[in-house]
């Protein structure tokens, strides 16, 4: 398998768990996307929307997060990211749409860099990014609040987690003050005691900077 991501794109992180977790190795394809490696033709001829992470395996493509973490469930289904149950399977996935669609899309790298275009002074670029974040991060709080964890769907991680992580991430990069998060961040010290999210992480990947 090849994996085309970023460093610190969020949605390529939640793959790069999704991989880990399921015990599966991929070549990874640093695209950058500051420099705009993504708009390459070559690239485009891949994943025509110019966005990471894209997975290839033999001739199959994949593109968007979810749809491959979504695959790999279905076709390496241990350990599962997702509950047996198909209400608890509901409340995983709108705890993870809640970030991967309505909070992560609308403070990426593209809008902001649209909204500097438009002419707003790098202050109120910011401060959307994190206004985003913190409307999306309270929601999810609200979301799992009488969830007992300690991730944020039982003592397993979900496909919510694999989500969750990289977001607080981007918040913490915008100046949000996530201690107003307890729950989600009793989820996310979860998750980072464990080897596969920790590998994951940004700053171990080859194309940090």
């Amino acid at each position: 398998m090849k994996l085309h991501g970023y460093f610190r794109s969020s949605a390529a992180y939640r793959v790069r768990i999704a991989l880990n977790l399921k015990g599966l190795s991929a070549e990874h394809l640093p695209h950058h996307l500051r420099k705009g490696e993504q708009r390459d033709p070559s690239y485009l001829a891949i994943n025509p929307q110019g966005l990471v992470p894209t997975l290839q395996e033999g001739s199959t493509v994949i593109t968007q997060s979810l749809a491959i973490i979504e695959w790999l469930e279905e076709t390496h289904p241990e350990p599962p990211l997702l509950p047996k149950e198909a209400l608890r399977r509901a409340k995983v996935r709108a705890f993870a749409l809640a970030l991967a669609c309505d909070t992560h899309p609308v403070q990426n790298l593209k809008v902001l860099a649209r909204l500097r275009e438009l002419g707003l002074p790098e202050e109120q670029v910011t401060g959307w990014a994190a206004w985003v974040n913190r409307e999306g991060l309270a929601a999810c709080e609200a979301l799992i609040a009488n969830e007992p964890g300690p991730f944020c769907f039982g003592a397993s991680p979900t496909l919510a987690d694999l989500c969750l992580v990289p977001q607080l991430a981007n918040a913490r990069r915008f100046g949000v003050d996530v201690s107003t998060f307890p729950r989600l961040l009793k989820a996310e010290a979860a998750a980072k005691s464990n080897k596969a999210f920790a590998d994951a992480a940004p700053e171990r990947q080859p194309d940090a900077e």
